[in-house]
């Protein structure tokens, strides 16, 4: 019965693991894509601005 011990973490781990990468997959594009693209150009937008030289 060892072996079941030691084999049930990383089973575990494996499958919440799977379960997140299929979350994080699923999440991708839809309805909020157009939301959170809008929102990572504004940030990268903004650090552009503050990057270049004043004049």
């Amino acid at each position: 019965m060892d072996y079941v011990s030691a084999l049930v973490p990383p089973v575990v781990m494996a499958v919440f693991f799977i379960a997140l990468v299929m979350t994080i997959v699923k999440s991708q594009g839809g309805a909020n894509k157009a939301k959170e693209d809008a929102a990572v150009d504004a940030v990268l937008a903004s650090a552009e601005s503050a990057r270049q030289p004043q004049k």
